[in-house]
């Protein structure tokens, strides 16, 4: 269907074009460059653009669609020049200014593209999604109050919109605040995903509501699968999180805020047989206040184990990689013919 726009656009332009004796409007070459960038042929819509845009009536439209081309096309700094370019003709230009903010989070311009958010909102006050833009490089910038606050304003339309509202109470939780608990739950509520639930174990364990995390953090547990979490593609994400790494934590929390029992204990175990052997972070309970003497002899037991493991599997490795060389020069041997013997 494009394919045939573009040919009535082309041949209108030739049929106008031989009326009028070969000469062609700014109008039709920008119809031109449109109809190429509909197609996704962005060097030839750029080519008929660049013609518009040296004629003053199609000059603003022809820059804003070249940015557009200079965006779709990965030269974000080209699409910032351009969108810029609009802004100076028509500084209010409501789509240049989200474009120009949206290519300056490309190009890593994060505090050019909060001041242009704040303009766009200046303009939109009502714009949940730019309201939502704007919060995420507030979050970006490492300014998580002022991104809450520019949240909050829509607070009314959040329960329809999930992205908003997780967002929110992210923000809440960078801040250490208690209202991360509820903005959370009002979002797990309607909406499933393991990293979100294990934010939200985070959430009521840093606000001592301890029971909650550990059933949360259990939840997350059963949720993960043995080794890494969410997927294949996660494997080599350093942020997924690992089943027996929970399980740590859940072991940490039990043995902080329940010393007498030795569920702690057995839960740090069952970290250890699925595969967990960060010595480090186990180190680190023995400086806990809350965990008794008796756990933390337990725990250096613990660390011991996995120290021996660890030596044992380096020396059966070492002992693996000598064998396969020797095996490997002895079968290059066989392989050599013998030297003639130098009497004969």
């Amino acid at each position: 269907m494009k394919s045939v726009i573009l040919f009535l656009v082309i041949a209108s332009l030739c049929f106008s074009g031989c009326a009028s004796q070969g000469a062609a409007s700014a109008e039709e070459y920008f119809s031109l460059g449109m109809a190429y960038f509909e197609l996704g042929k962005y060097a030839e819509a750029e080519k008929w653009l660049n013609r518009a845009r040296s004629i003053d009536k199609t000059k603003t439209a022809s820059e804003y669609n070249l940015g557009r081309i200079a965006y779709e096309t990965g030269r974000f700094d080209d699409a910032v020049r351009h969108f810029d370019r609009v802004l100076a003709r028509d500084k209010d230009n409501v789509l240049a200014l989200k474009s120009a903010a949206y290519s300056r989070i490309k190009t890593g311009d994060l505090s050019g593209a909060e001041t242009l958010y704040k303009r766009v909102l200046e303009l939109e006050p009502d714009s949940v999604d730019q309201g939502y833009n704007y919060a995420m490089v507030l979050m970006a910038m490492d300014k998580p109050e002022n991104a809450e606050e520019v949240l909050l304003k829509y607070k009314l339309t959040m329960a329809d919109n999930k992205d908003t509202l997780l967002l929110l109470a992210r923000t809440q939780k960078a801040q250490n605040k208690v209202e991360a608990v509820d903005t959370y739950s009002q979002w797990l509520a309607e909406n499933n995903d393991t990293k979100v639930r294990y934010e939200y174990a985070q959430v009521l364990e840093s606000g001592q509501f301890y029971a909650r995390a550990l059933e949360e953090y259990r939840t997350v547990v059963t949720a993960l699968p043995q080794g890494r979490s969410f997927s294949d593609a996660a494997l080599n994400d350093p942020t997924a999180l690992e089943r027996t790494a929970v399980r740590f934590i859940i072991a940490r929390l039990l043995l902080v805020a329940d010393s007498e029992k030795d569920d702690g204990i057995k839960e740090l175990e069952t970290a250890v047989t699925e595969g967990f052997t960060d010595t480090e972070k186990l180190t680190t309970l023995l400086d806990e206040t809350g965990i008794s003497a008796a756990h933390k002899d337990e725990i250096r037991r613990v660390i011991d184990g996995i120290n021996k493991a660890k030596v044992e599997k380096e020396a059966a490795d070492k002992a693996a990689a000598e064998k396969e060389a020797a095996e490997k020069a002895a079968a290059e041997l066989e392989g050599v013919p013998n030297e003639p013997d130098a009497s004969s």
